[in-house]
C-alpha cells in the first residue's frame, strides 16, 4: 500500500472512510532478517495552506501534450459523476436497493476509479506536467467526494431504504454508509458543514505538498576517493564512479541509502548520508505538517470530537485512542527485555573499534547489525545477495503465488506510462481475477517508497481490478539489479497488498471491494506473506547465483537462527514511530512543538539517541496517510502471526489451507468485520500468543499481551 496510502483516500472517495478526507499512507515492510532497521525501512516504506496551493500551482510544469489529454480526461470523469449526483440528489424515490442504492453505487465507482488514476499519474508519470495535472485532478475528485458525503439530500434517501431483506454483505455495506455519513458530518448546520468542506479541499492540497516536498527533496553526499566505499558490494562501487570533478556522490534514493548504512566502514560517512536521510523535507516540511495537524484538529472539533486520535481511530479494530495507546505501551513493555539483549550485544560489537562507545548511534545501526550477523550467526548479506537478481526474485515470487493460490500469471499486452513498467494478468484457469502492473525501479519525479496502488475498482459484472506495484528496486538500467534480502522481503509483502486487493475485487460493492476491512487490518495478510521468505523451497526456487547454484541449505538455516536478533530494538522503535503518530494528533496542537516532542517521545520509546540536526518528522509521509493511527502495522502484525499458525500448523505451501485463507480473509474484502473473518479462518477469536512468542526471550515465556 502507497507509503501514502492510497487505498485509504479511495475508501473515503467511496465513503467508506468518507469522513478522513484529507490522507493517504504508506507502507513499506517489517525486514525480519534485519529487524532492527526494519522499522526505518518501512518509513523511509512515505507553511499555510494559502502558501502550500501557491507553491503547487507556482511550480506547475508548462503543460505537455499528455498533460492536456489527461486534463481532459479528468473534467469527462468529474462531469460523469458530477451528472450521477446531481440525478441522486433531485430523485423523489421510492428509494430501493435496485434503483437509489445502485445508482449510489455507481457514483461511488466512479469518484474511486477517477481519484485512482489521478493518484497513480500524480506519483508515477515520468512527465511532471502530467504529474501535476494529477495532482490537480486529485484536488478536484475529493471536492467532489466532500460535497456527497455532506449532501443531505442524499443522506436522506440513503436512509429510507430498506435492507432487512437483503444479504449480510448488502447490509454490512449499508449501515457503514450511513454510519460515515454522519462521521463525516452530514448532520451539522449549513455554516459548520460549509467549514468542513473548505478544511477537507485544504487538507488535500496540504498532504498533496507534504509529499510532494519529501519526492523532491533527494540530497546526497560528496566522497572524495574510491577508499570511502570501502565495505560496499563491488556492483554498488562499479556503479558509483568518481564524477568530473572526482568526488563520489551517494544520495539518500533507497538504491544508495540502505546498502551505504549497511556495509561502509566509513562512520563519519555514514553518518553525513544518515543525517542528509533524516532531514529530507525540511524545513519546507515543518510549517506544512504543523498547519495538516491544526486543520485536522478543528475537523475532529467540528466533527464533535476532542482530538483527531478519537475521531480516526473510532471506526478501526483498536475503536479509541485510549485504546491505542495502550496497545503502544503493552508492545513497547514486551519488546523491552528482548531489545536491551539486542542492544548489549550490539554495544559489545561497536566497542571493539570504538572503545569508549555505550550506546548505538543510528547512523550505525545497520552496520553493526550486520557484523554481527556476519561474526555470530555467518550470515553475510552481501553474500547473500548473489543469489537475489531482480529479475528472478519477481519470477519466484509469481510462482510462489501461483502454486499456493493455484492461480497463473501471464503477460498483459497494454499501454503503460513508462517503457519500464510491465503488466500482467491474474487469472484462476480461464476466470481472469484482475491485472495488474510493476513499476519497480527508481526514476526522477516517481514515488520514492514501496506501495500498491489501487487503478479499478472490482466489482462483480462490471470492472475487474486492476492495481500497480510500485517500487524502488536495484535493476531496470542494465545492471543485474542484486536485491537485499530485506528488499526481497518488501517485494513479497507489496505483493500481498496487491492480491488481496485482486482477490477482494469481486464484490456488488465498491465499499466492499479490495482492501476495504477495517485499516488497522489492513497490514496483516502482507505481513503474514513475509514468513514465505525464510521457507527453504520457497527460497531456493529462485534465489539462484549467476551460475544457477541454489542459496544453499546451511546458509538459509543461518539466516532462520538470526531471524530473532534486532526484533526487540525494532519493535521498540516501531513503538516510537507509533507514539508520534498519536501523539501529534491526540491533543491541542497549540500545546506542543514538534521537535520537542519527538524528541521526548524518542528518549521514551526508542532504543536510539536523537541525531542532532536532523527533523525525521518532515519526511514521515505517514503522518499524512495514517495521520494518528501509526500503531496498526503492530496491530496487524499481531493477527498476521495468529494467522499463520494456522499454516505453521498444515504446511507452509499447504494448498488447501491457502485456499481456504483466499476464500475466508482476502477475497472477502470489506464485505464484513476482519475480526469475523479472521475468526473463521481460525476457528476461534485471534490472540496474542504468536506475537509475544516472537519476542520472549530465550527461557522466558513472553506472557500474554490482552
Amino acid at each position: 500500500m502507497q507509503s501514502r496510502k492510497n487505498y485509504a483516500a479511495l475508501a473515503l472517495l467511496t465513503l467508506a472512510f468518507a469522513a478522513c478526507s484529507g490522507g493517504q499512507d504508506a507502507n513499506a515492510p517489517v525486514s525480519r532478517d534485519d529487524a532492527s532497521n526494519a522499522a526505518d525501512e518501512k518509513i523511509a516504506d512515505t507553511t499555510m495552506v494559502e502558501t502550500a496551493v501557491m507553491e503547487v500551482e507556482g511550480e506547475a510544469p508548462a503543460a505537455s501534450a499528455a498533460a492536456v489529454a489527461f486534463a481532459a480526461e479528468c473534467d469527462q470523469r468529474i462531469d460523469a459523476a458530477d451528472e450521477l449526483f446531481n440525478a441522486l440528489e433531485a430523485s423523489e424515490g421510492p428509494h430501493t436497493v435496485d434503483t437509489t442504492l445502485e445508482s449510489y453505487n455507481d457514483l461511488g465507482i466512479a469518484l474511486y476509479n477517477g481519484y485512482a488514476k489521478s493518484s497513480l499519474y500524480a506519483n508515477a508519470h515520468p512527465d511532471e506536467s502530467v504529474r501535476e495535472a494529477g495532482r490537480e485532478c486529485e484536488q478536484r475528485f475529493d471536492e467532489l467526494n466532500t460535497r456527497l458525503s455532506l449532501s443531505r439530500p442524499l443522506f436522506s434517501a440513503i436512509s429510507t431504504i430498506d435492507v432487512s431483506a437483503e444479504d449480510e454483505a448488502t447490509r454490512f455495506f449499508y449501515e457503514k454508509q450511513l454510519r460515515d455519513f454522519r462521521r463525516a458530518g452530514v448532520d451539522k448546520d449549513e455554516e459548520t458543514r460549509a467549514r468542513i468542506s473548505a478544511i477537507r479541499e485544504e487538507l488535500l492540497v496540504i498532504g498533496q505538498q507534504f509529499s510532494k516536498n519529501i519526492a523532491e527533496d533527494v540530497r546526497s553526499i560528496e566522497l572524495d576517493s574510491v577508499d570511502d566505499l570501502e565495505g560496499l558490494p563491488q556492483d554498488f562501487i562499479d556503479a558509483h564512479p568518481p564524477n568530473e570533478e572526482g568526488k563520489i556522490v551517494i544520495t539518500t534514493n533507497y538504491p544508495d541509502y540502505f546498502p551505504f548504512s549497511r556495509y561502509a566502514k566509513n562512520d563519519a560517512a555514514r553518518k553525513a548520508l544518515t543525517t542528509q536521510y533524516m532531514s529530507r523535507g525540511y524545513p519546507a516540511n515543518e510549517p506544512v505538517l504543523e498547519q495538516m495537524i491544526e486543520k485536522r484538529h478543528e475537523l475532529a472539533n467540528l466533527l464533535g470530537y476532542p482530538n483527531w486520535a478519537e475521531y480516526v481511530t473510532e471506526d478501526k479494530m483498536v475503536a479509541s485512542a485510549e485504546n491505542a495507546a495502550d496497545f503502544i505501551e503493552k508492545v513497547a513493555d514486551l519488546a523491552r527485555p528482548r531489545a536491551k539483549l539486542d542492544e548489549n550485544v550490539l554495544v559489545a560489537r561497536l566497542r571493539q573499534d570504538y572503545p569508549n562507545v555505550d550506546s548505538v548511534g543510528i547512523w550505525q545501526r545497520n552496520f553493526v547489525d550486520n557484523l554481527v550477523r556476519e561474526e555470530q550467526f555467518e550470515v553475510d548479506s552481501k553474500l547473500i545477495r548473489q543469489y537475489f537478481a531482480y529479475d528472478r526474485v519477481r519470477d519466484g515470487i509469481f510462482e510462489l503465488i501461483s502454486d499456493l493460490f493455484d492461480v497463473q500469471i501471464t503477460p498483459w499486452q497494454t499501454e503503460v506510462w513508462d517503457d519500464s513498467v510491465e503488466s500482467y494478468e491474474l487469472k484462476d484457469g480461464d476466470r481472469l481475477i484482475g491485472r495488474f502492473y510493476l513499476d519497480m525501479h527508481p526514476r526522477d519525479g516517481k514515488f520514492k517508497h514501496a506501495a500498491a496502488f489501487p487503478i479499478v475498482a472490482g466489482i462483480t459484472g462490471k470492472q475487474t481490478p486492476v492495481a500497480a506495484l510500485m517500487c524502488n528496486f536495484p535493476g531496470g538500467d542494465g545492471t543485474e539489479g542484486l536485491m537485499e534480502h530485506s528488499q526481497v522481503n518488501t517485494f513479497l509483502h507489496e505483493f500481498g497488498h496487491l492480491i488481496h486487493f485482486l482477490f477482494a475485487g469481486d464484490h456488488r460493492w465498491v465499499g466492499n471491494s479490495g482492501i476495504a476491512a477495517e485499516w488497522d487490518f489492513a497490514e496483516a495478510p502482507s505481513q503474514m506473506l513475509e514468513e514465505w521468505i525464510y521457507d527453504k523451497q520457497t527460497l531456493q526456487s529462485f534465489g539462484l547465483n549467476d551460475k544457477g547454484e541454489p542459496i544453499p541449505d546451511e546458509l538459509i538455516d543461518k539466516m532462520n537462527a538470526a531471524r530473532k536478533f534486532g526484533l526487540g530494538m525494532g519493535n521498540r522503535q516501531q513503538m516510537f514511530y507509533a507514539a508520534i503518530s498519536l501523539n501529534y494528533y491526540n491533543r491541542d496542537p497549540a500545546s506542543f512543538e514538534l521537535l520537542p516532542l519527538m524528541k521526548q517521545l524518542q528518549a521514551e520509546y526508542s532504543p536510539y539517541d536523537y541525531l542532532a540536526d536532523t527533523h525525521f518528522y518532515t519526511s514521515f509521509g505517514h503522518l499524512d496517510g495514517y495521520s494518528a493511527i501509526y500503531y496498526t502495522y503492530a496491530w496487524s502484525k499481531v493477527i498476521a502471526l495468529d494467522m499463520f499458525s494456522r499454516f505453521a500448523e498444515d504446511g507452509i505451501r499447504n494448498t488447501a489451507t491457502a485456499r481456504e485463507y483466499r476464500d475466508k480473509v482476502l477475497a472477502v474484502g470489506g464485505a464484513r468485520p476482519a475480526a469475523v473473518s479472521v475468526k473463521d479462518f481460525l476457528g476461534r477469536p485471534y490472540n496474542f500468543e504468536a506475537f509475544a512468542e516472537s519476542l520472549a526471550v530465550d527461557g522466558e515465556g513472553a506472557g500474554p499481551l490482552e
